[in-house]
């Protein structure tokens, strides 16, 4: 297994800090937005499989950046797919998109299947919209084999910037007395939620399984408003949490509602969720203070 890091000072971090003596696993310094060494780095590899998943994906900070995220988004992604294209790329592409795509959809047309219109409304669903159709667009006019997924909301203690980890990393950091309170957002929302772990075999089942040009939804089958995820977290913290409202961290655009329709994807993968949401909330948190402990 092959992966790109673009900053020096990323190895040392805690996300790929664990990965550095894996004897399977090489890291490779590259920045995708430098066309010619992204050409020369899978030049030397020649992966038979591509999961691109680089992005920067702070949703509310493309609001305050919008050039920073958009452009990095959309210029990586055209570097690369233009590199497939150059190299006569032979293997499979997977672009890891997301449901941040669909926007807002009326709770007629939900649950959302991959037929629903896209509708993004920040900065980075919209740049997240560009990968998602360019990466189209070079599968039917290169015929290369190229799958879309978009990925819906799941739990992944190593993104910072999700709401659902958000909340955990206060809540460790409170148990720590490193913190008072505990600050949020727009609590309203209602998500459909997964685990990291399912996540990450539904990628890899979309390598081995999935249709060349498909565009797949995956999602989890359990959906929850983010005040009741935010209680069934504080349940489970080992001290009293005290919230409190930060407009800082309310978006000036927020999806109310996303409940999806996955059923494309399992009934053409066998996939299925192995974890429940409580399972979930569980790893979530373990895996949180493994992290800042």
């Amino acid at each position: 297994m092959h992966g790109l890091y673009r900053q020096k000072k990323q190895l040392n971090q805690y996300n790929l800090r664990n990965l550095k003596n894996q004897k399977k696993v090489y890291l490779h310094f590259c920045d995708l937005l430098d066309f010619s060494k992204t050409k020369k780095i899978l030049k030397k590899i020649k992966p038979k499989i591509i999961f691109h998943l680089a992005s920067n994906a702070d949703v509310l900070g493309s609001f305050s950046k919008p050039y920073e995220i958009v452009s990095n988004n959309i210029n990586l992604t055209l570097n690369l797919l233009e590199t497939l294209r150059v190299n006569n790329y032979k293997g499979r592409f997977i672009m890891c998109s997301t449901s941040e795509v669909y926007g807002n959809v009326k709770k007629k047309h939900q649950p959302i299947n991959e037929l629903n219109k896209i509708n993004p409304i920040n900065p980075y669903a919209v740049s997240k919209t560009f990968q998602d159709q360019l990466a189209l667009n070079y599968q039917r006019v290169y015929n290369l084999d190229i799958i879309v997924t978009r990925m819906f909301t799941y739990l992944n203690a190593r993104r910072k910037n999700l709401f659902a980890s958000a909340f955990a990393r206060q809540i460790i950091k409170i148990e720590m007395k490193k913190q008072k309170y505990l600050y949020h957002g727009n609590l309203s929302s209602k998500r459909t939620i997964l685990d990291i772990r399912d996540a990450m075999e539904a990628y890899w089942l979309t390598a081995l399984k999935g249709k060349k040009g498909r565009v797949y939804n995956i999602s989890g089958k359990k959906s929850i408003t983010v005040k009741n995820f935010l209680k069934t977290l504080i349940k489970r913290s080992k001290v009293n949490i005290k919230t409190k409202e930060n407009k800082n961290l309310i978006r000036p655009t927020d999806i109310n509602l996303q409940i999806s329709n996955s059923n494309l994807f399992k009934r053409e993968t066998y996939w299925k969720e192995q974890y429940d949401l409580n399972e979930s909330i569980n790893y979530l948190l373990e895996e949180t203070r493994k992290i800042l402990l």
